[in-house]
């Protein structure tokens, strides 16, 4: 945890903070990250809202092209990791 409690993640994330709307994340996302990146987090998003609905390993594979292994890692996360799935998860669905 150490890696992202420090000045630069910190300031990362506030300036994350300061986007307006999805133009702008776009742009902005764009500019930080290769374009196999954001498809590659875009994916482990969708594992995410899958795996909440209860849809199975297989179909989720099947749908994203990600292998077992990271549908089980997205899983652990989503379960047992910081609460950060668990919390977008419960905004969007209110």
């Amino acid at each position: 945890m150490n890696r992202l409690n420090n000045k630069t993640t910190k300031d990362l994330f506030r300036v994350i903070l300061k986007l307006k709307n999805i133009g702008e994340a776009k742009r902005f996302f764009r500019d930080l990250l290769t374009e196999a990146e954001i498809a590659e987090f875009s994916k482990r998003w969708q594992v995410a809202q899958m795996l909440n609905e209860n849809i199975s390993y297989e179909k989720i594979e099947e749908a994203t092209g990600l292998s077992s292994r990271t549908v089980a890692r997205i899983s652990k996360w989503l379960n047992k990791g910081m609460g950060g799935y668990k919390l977008m998860l419960n905004r969007l669905n209110h």
